[in-house]
């Protein structure tokens, strides 16, 4: 039996719909690799040193990104090193001595520990990093920067509140 037009044309429509679309995954990959590199780069460039709530950092225009070193916490009580109290602010500022024998000691504990790690470790044997309050006295900084020399960490940051360069 013949078929008419129209039952042609139906067939062929109902044939064309029963196919299943394909859904292309190459473009949505490139995008998600594009994103995942991006995401790679972008992260590796931003390093954040945790803050204390008792310290309002100076506020700089930091050019190079912190180090991973020794940390000195110096509020407007405590001096404390990686965390550990080891003075108070008073007892520092009322000695007559140049150089604070505590903190000393301490440093030259941690110098002698990275000296026995691995040799990875031995290129930032001697940084350390001071995050101070913006108001403590120049005494107190000046004797922490002299005892930092003195026991042989020469190469001394002092940690800062980034702000927005100013266009010239």
């Amino acid at each position: 039996m013949k078929k008419s037009v129209r039952a042609l044309r139906m067939e062929r429509h109902h044939k064309r719909m029963k196919k299943t679309s394909k859904l292309s995954l190459v473009s949505l990959m490139d995008i998600f690799t594009i994103l995942v590199f991006f995401l790679i780069v972008n992260s590796s460039s931003v390093q954040v040193i945790e803050s204390n709530k008792t310290i309002k950092l100076p506020a700089s225009v930091a050019k190079s990104l912190p180090k991973e070193t020794l940390l000195l916490l110096v509020n407007d009580k405590d001096l404390m090193l990686q965390g550990k109290k080891l003075i108070a602010v008073s007892e520092v500022l009322h000695s007559n001595q140049e150089t604070i024998s505590v903190l000393l000691q301490e440093l030259a504990y941690h110098k002698a520990k990275k000296s026995r790690a691995s040799a990875k470790n031995k290129s930032i044997e001697g940084a350390i990093t001071i995050m101070g309050d913006k108001e403590i006295e120049y005494k107190l900084l000046k004797k922490i920067l002299l005892t930092c020399s003195n026991a042989g960490f020469g190469d001394i940051a002092l940690a800062v509140e980034k702000t927005q360069e100013q266009i010239e």
